[in-house]
């Protein structure tokens, strides 16, 4: 079971990166970060909290796949050889 979660680093990073960018776009919604230039701070948000969730995705897709391989065998055709 240890296998299911360990990550690639690139997905690790993806998901920081994409936990960071939820986390400005929080800001960016309460008003404690200012926009930059002259940029729309809601557009900016909503902008940065789809690419966040797009980035935390191979991550959660990754673990749900392992997961699933790992509880049910049978229906991805690999027998458990442990003996």
């Amino acid at each position: 079971m240890q296998n299911v979660t360990r990550l690639p680093r690139m997905v690790l990073v993806a998901e920081a990166l994409g936990g960071l960018m939820i986390l400005a776009a929080l800001l960016l919604v309460n008003r404690w970060l200012p926009a930059p230039g002259t940029l729309d701070a809601k557009a900016l948000a909503t902008g940065l909290f789809i690419a966040g969730i797009v980035l935390m995705l191979p991550a959660a897709w990754l673990l749900m796949w392992r997961t699933a391989k790992a509880i049910a065998p049978q229906l991805f055709n690999h027998t458990d050889k442990k003996r």
